[in-house]
């Protein structure tokens, strides 16, 4: 097995591509060990790498966040755990806990019903031109919702604490919605 690895935006996380499908469906986002353990057998071992802060899954991706040590320690040891893992074919995640970890993370949306409409087009054009381009680098923004002209988006994977996520919200994704969607005033996170 030949595991790739990509640079990502921000300097504390690392894109692995390991060549295969990682999540059939969604993503899931590990901000700590905790959480990892009873959902999902890859990411806690990647925890068990002293360092690692975050784990995220993408179709084909992982990234990994780290604290501390520079990359060229860490690598050999998350490299290692990720092919061990799947040379032995042990699943992603647990049985039934990608459903629990997606909604547990995705939270409710919140959006007035009289903005249905303009909830419709922010969703399609984050799911069509931003989605895509963030998965390249290695993380994702989803919808949370949507309160008098402001959209709050929830960043993960490489996105989360990237020193350039606020000017990729304010320049780039803020600017799109704007020029598609004139309701929109202007573009929040939100944890």
């Amino acid at each position: 097995m030949f595991i790739q690895t990509e640079a990502t935006p921000n300097p504390a996380t690392l894109k692995f591509l390991p060549g295969i499908m990682v999540m059939a469906e969604g993503t899931a986002d590990f901000r700590d060990a905790a959480t990892a353990i009873d959902a999902s057998p890859l990411a806690a071992s990647l925890f068990s790498v002293p360092g690692v802060t975050g784990v995220f899954f993408g179709y084909d991706f992982i990234t990994v966040s780290k604290d501390g040590p520079d990359w060229q320690h860490l690598k050999p040891a998350i490299l290692g755990a990720i092919m061990e893992h799947f040379m032995a074919g042990r699943p992603v995640m647990n049985d039934g806990a990608q459903a629990a970890g997606e909604s547990a993370s995705e939270g409710e949306e919140f959006y007035d019903k009289a903005d249905a409409e303009i909830v419709v087009t922010i969703k399609e054009l984050l799911d069509t031109r931003v989605r895509p381009a963030v998965a390249q680098d290695g993380g994702d923004i989803t919808f949370r919702g949507y309160e008098n002209g402001t959209v709050f988006l929830h960043m993960k994977g490489a996105c989360a604490g990237c020193p350039s996520s606020t000017a990729t919200l304010k320049h780039g994704i803020q600017n799109l919605l704007q020029h598609f969607v004139p309701e929109v005033q202007q573009v929040e996170q939100v944890a």
